[in-house]
């Protein structure tokens, strides 16, 4: 997999507002937030997208996902609620080929899809 934007977060070469890191897992405010609270949460090893989740990666996303919780609760939305978003491909919304979760929250959030014109 060729270098990306959140590899070179993660090795610290673009700088950001880390809020969580451990050895397996990187997680930091989004310069383009969605809701007063965007957070993406990375695992470190480079997995273009959820289609290339291998057996050994699961525990990792699943400790993606207590850490979600953990900042949920960190960052004060636990309650009043947030979402976890994957985008996976290009009709998916995927912009970044590096495994991402979105930490979404803080205030109401609007419709969770949409399709483009061209469906319609």
């Amino acid at each position: 997999m060729s270098e990306t934007i959140f590899s070179k977060i993660i090795e610290g070469s673009i700088p950001s507002k880390k809020v969580f890191e451990n050895e397996r897992i990187y997680a930091f405010h989004d310069i383009q937030p969605a809701a007063p609270v965007h957070v993406l949460i990375v695992p470190k090893k480079p997995i273009p997208s959820l289609n290339e989740i291998e057996q050994e990666d699961l525990a990792v996303i699943g400790e993606i996902h207590q850490v979600a919780v953990q900042l949920a609760q960190e960052l004060g939305i636990a309650e009043s609620g947030y979402r976890v978003i994957n985008n996976c491909g290009s009709d998916g919304g995927q912009t970044v080929s590096h495994l991402h979760f979105h930490l979404l929250g803080g205030a109401k959030l609007g419709a969770l899809t949409g399709i483009s014109g061209s469906h319609e």
